[in-house]
């Protein structure tokens, strides 16, 4: 088969065959992989395309739009020469774009400063900065217990029904640099519904944080091809913001069980080899190719953040979607079902959280000395409350030591009056506040990871609380 065009942009006459969404197009010359492909049928609309596979005899490309009624052999297919690329600039602030980087708001397509490729590489160990300043998010749970920081990568694990999304918004909304430095938030929604996309969209807009940030919308009507794409679109545009004007960037993604799911069902479609559960078996080394992306760089102002929203199928927080995301990942934000029909916004159960890189990012310069402390104790005394609610279920409370029977009252009121906030945001001081105002409630000797220095730097050195 030979081209019909010029080198830069190659015309094949039919393809061998047709599998779902995927082409398979013989004896191609100087096909690139993420190569923009036209595709025309006989009487048809034109449909678009990518390369993601390149063989000697074989050329693989998946498919946008619906090919239903387009005959392989009839159809025409124009390899463009041009690979996956995606404006980028200042001007993007502000603006709602389809996951790959068309407007959906009405305004015109932005001019924008450059047009680079979305397939960047994770940053060079070498460049890196080690992170040490944290963001506040304005929750509680994350900011008090499971501090984000800068160059982070912290996802957030939901499940069905839970509020995973919703709390992606929150932080949308309410994040901001700890101290006043330039800061934006892009948003990758993956996958959604198109009342989301209009929740989304009226939202931001009426809490006034548009202008410092660019929303990524990719509908569960777009093509699946789309999905995978949305992320790197997203990530590209965050780390020219971030590296090339100085900006610390925030990037949310929601939702990255969608963009596995897309995975499994192009592979699927290439009858590849599954491994778990049908997942390919590249999919650790393809999340790693999105998370890897966050990071501070040496020598330079900006930074990117990240915080993925996982769905967890069937709560079921060993799939391999959270499974493998938590290899990559420096810790996790875990949401709760129970706190969840409890009524507690945003159910996240603390216990199971973490954040590895929260010591980096409290301490005098950032938050208040004793933060560590702060934390590790209400950790503990909430721990011990589990635990005796536990014992409890067995011999009632009256069968509780004493401290037993504080702890499980303790548990109440952190969760209610502590994690709790009902959609509002709360800022760190005031998280600080409500914490020790819980630890103040118990007796001095049960505060064994508060340093005495610490609590008289607290309490004026009187023994508050409860007497034993």
């Amino acid at each position: 088969m030979k081209p019909l065009e010029a080198p830069m942009a190659r015309t094949y006459a039919g393809a061998a065959s047709a599998a779902g969404p995927l082409l398979f197009v013989r004896s191609t010359r100087r096909a690139k992989l993420g190569e923009w492909v036209r595709i025309e049928g006989a009487g048809q609309r034109n449909r678009r395309g990518q390369v993601i596979d390149v063989g000697n005899e074989i050329t693989v490309i998946q498919v946008f739009e619906e090919t239903l009624g387009l005959r392989p052999a009839e159809a025409t297919i124009t390899l463009t020469g041009e690979t996956a690329t995606t404006l980028v600039g200042k001007d993007l602030l502000g603006r709602a774009l389809s996951g790959t980087g068309a407007p959906l708001d009405g305004l015109p397509a932005s001019i924008g400063e450059a047009r680079l490729p979305i397939w960047g590489a994770p940053i060079n160990p070498v460049r890196r900065q080690h992170p040490s300043d944290f963001i506040e998010t304005g929750v509680t749970a994350i900011d008090g217990m499971n501090t984000l920081v800068r160059g982070q990568k912290l996802p957030v694990f939901s499940g069905p029904g839970l509020p995973g999304v919703e709390l992606a918004a929150d932080i949308v909304e309410n994040a901001r640099p700890a101290r006043g430095e330039p800061f934006a938030v892009v948003f990758a929604a993956v996958g959604i519904t198109e009342r989301e996309t209009q929740t989304f969209v009226s939202r931001f807009r009426e809490s006034e944080v548009m202008e410092r940030t660019v929303l990524f919308l990719n509908q569960a009507s777009d093509p699946t091809i789309e999905r995978l794409l949305t992320p790197r679109v997203a990530l590209t545009t965050a780390e020219h913001l971030a590296f090339t004007h100085g900006i610390h960037v925030l990037v949310v993604t929601a939702d990255i069980t969608h963009y596995a799911e897309a995975l499994r069902e192009v592979a699927a479609a290439r009858e590849e080899i599954p491994g778990r559960r049908g997942y390919p078996g590249y999919m650790y080394t393809d999340l790693a190719t999105l998370f890897e992306r966050a990071g501070v760089l040496k020598d330079s102002p900006g930074s990117v953040t990240q915080v993925p929203v996982v769905t967890l199928p069937d709560d079921d927080i060993t799939h391999p979607i959270p499974d493998l995301t938590g290899y990559i990942t420096e810790g996790q934000i875990v949401l709760s079902r129970e706190l969840h029909q409890r009524g507690v916004y945003p159910p996240v159960d603390v216990l199971p959280s973490l954040s590895r890189l929260m010591n980096a990012g409290i301490g005098k310069e950032h938050t208040v000395a004793e933060h560590r402390e702060w934390a590790d104790q209400l950790y503990a005394i909430y721990a011990r409350g589990r635990e005796a609610k536990l014992m409890a279920a067995i011999v009632g409370s009256e069968g509780l030591a004493p401290g037993d029977r504080r702890a499980l009252e303790f548990v109440d009121a952190f969760e209610k009056e502590l994690i709790h906030q009902g959609g509002v945001r709360r800022s760190l001081p005031d998280t600080i506040r409500i914490g020790w105002s819980l630890l103040q409630t118990l007796p001095r000797d049960e505060l064994t990871r508060i340093s005495d220095a610490t609590w008289g730097a607290r309490t004026g050195g009187t023994d508050a609380g409860k007497s034993s």
